[in-house]
């Protein structure tokens, strides 16, 4: 019934809701067959309607044919109140569109270009799975120069590649390490020269809003995103040289496997050099959701990256840039006034429109693209996940996913609304120049809320 996935279990429940309630120990709701469980266990979560309908025909769950939903007239009496709210600053959008049916319900300066913020990574996230497909994998690996016996940690722009003793299923440095030493002393090599290269990226790291904790430097290598906290998603120090960093708990691990490294430095894998070790990421489509899920800005421009290179560009920022625009034009989709320069949404001059949003939405939900389908799989539940976990806990929790943005002065929201009858709504806002960003947030919640009901 659900071709768009989740998250759902295998009797129907939202994993995140029983997620949710086993951790706040909740009670309430319907089983779905699984029995009370264990004395004082907590119960299942409340049901709920569907997060996203099925996107791949009309037939509603009991039978029948789902009616139309509200007419365009109806939803602006809803919507019309809702964004003439001063909050909402003096330049608004909003588009709202039917994924069943292609039909265009309310529009709202749906062509006017506005600053985006983070809804940005939309964009970002379908140009990336258009030109690297979803099972596409980031690669670290470690190469030797087998003429000057030099260890090259060499970057393939993973900002997920862990540190961490626990990687839960990330690429892991310290199985790198592990193996890395392993293939050296088949060659009977206890000391290395170690070297580290981020040449798959090229121009500056720095992002044009300069040193900020929303943000490392924007390099091919880093572990646990150049974070230097215990945090994995949010704002958090960084370090100033990621690669570096990285290439020194590379060899912290090393020299735990009996493998004694030089301190550290830029260079270059040759082509004559010996891969010895590779470790992978999870796939594409897990990349994005993650992004998606928790507004990641590091992986945003990792990816833009990744997309500049596999459609020829320099993977700097006018490369990835370019690369994400063209490749969201070849998908035929209405990027006029569009602008963009960063893959995450941190800079101001980024322009997007409200059609352009809902039409990405709309691509993702295609029956025929199945690969974009992370998109939509990826957008924060609200009341559950991600940046909406604190949001629409008096409202349309589990109705609405939906990827936020955030700047001084910028509120958005873009994402899919469940309606009654069942049909799933794409929907846009932006509000740019707003004075009071959690009013904004509000009006913009009680927007989308508006559509489920």
């Amino acid at each position: 019934m659900v071709t768009a996935a989740g998250p759902w279990d295998s009797t129907g429940q939202r994993t995140a809701e029983r997620d949710r309630v086993v951790a706040r120990e909740h009670t309430g709701g319907a089983d779905h067959g699984r029995g009370s469980g264990a004395a004082g266990s907590p119960r299942p979560a409340p049901s709920a309607g569907a997060v996203l309908a099925a996107l791949g025909g009309t037939t509603a769950p009991g039978g029948g044919t789902k009616a139309a939903p509200a007419d365009g007239t109806a939803v602006a009496d809803v919507l019309d109140p809702l964004l003439e709210d001063p909050a909402l600053g003096t330049h608004r959008a909003a588009s709202v569109v039917d994924l069943t049916t292609g039909k265009r319900l309310y529009g709202l300066g749906g062509d006017v270009p506005l600053t985006p913020a983070s809804t940005t990574k939309i964009a970002t996230a379908v140009a990336a799975l258009t030109a690297l497909g979803p099972d596409h994998r980031l690669t670290t690996r470690a190469a030797l120069e087998a003429d000057t016996g030099e260890l090259v940690l060499v970057g393939g722009g993973d900002p997920t590649l862990t540190a961490r003793e626990d990687a839960r299923g990330l690429a892991s440095l310290r199985t790198l390490a592990e193996k890395t030493a392993a293939a050296l002393e088949k060659r009977d090599m206890r000391k290395v020269t170690l070297s580290y290269d981020t040449t798959l990226y090229a121009g500056a790291e720095m992002h044009p809003i300069g040193v900020n904790e929303n943000l490392a430097p924007v390099t091919a290598l880093m572990a646990d995103e150049a974070r230097t906290d215990d945090s994995t998603s949010g704002p958090a120090p960084r370090e100033g040289d990621p690669a570096d960093a990285a290439a020194r708990a590379f060899a912290g691990f090393l020299k735990q496997h009996g493998i004694t490294a030089s301190a550290p430095g830029p260079s270059k894998a040759t082509d004559r050099s010996d891969t010895l070790a590779t470790v992978s990421s999870p796939p594409l489509s897990a990349l994005v959701e993650r992004m998606l899920t928790n507004s990641d800005n590091d992986l945003a421009e990792a990816l833009a990256r990744h997309t500049a290179a596999a459609s020829g560009r320099p993977a700097d920022f006018d490369g990835a840039s370019a690369a994400v625009g063209e490749t969201l034009k070849r998908l035929g989709l209405p990027v006029g006034g569009a602008r963009f320069h960063d893959g995450s949404g941190l800079d101001r001059a980024d322009l997007v429109t409200a059609d352009l949003l809902t039409a990405l939405l709309a691509e993702a939900a295609d029956p025929a693209r199945p690969q974009l389908r992370p998109v939509l799989t990826g957008l924060p539940v609200a009341g559950f996940t991600g940046t909406l976990a604190g949001r629409y806990t008096d409202g349309a929790a589990g109705l609405v996913r939906a990827k936020t943005g955030t700047l001084t002065g910028v509120n958005t929201l873009a994402g899919t609304a469940t309606t009654p009858d069942g049909h799933v709504l794409a929907f846009a806002f932006l509000a740019n120049e707003t004075t009071d960003p959690w009013t904004a947030q509000y009006t913009l919640d009680k927007a989308a809320t508006s559509l489920t009901s």
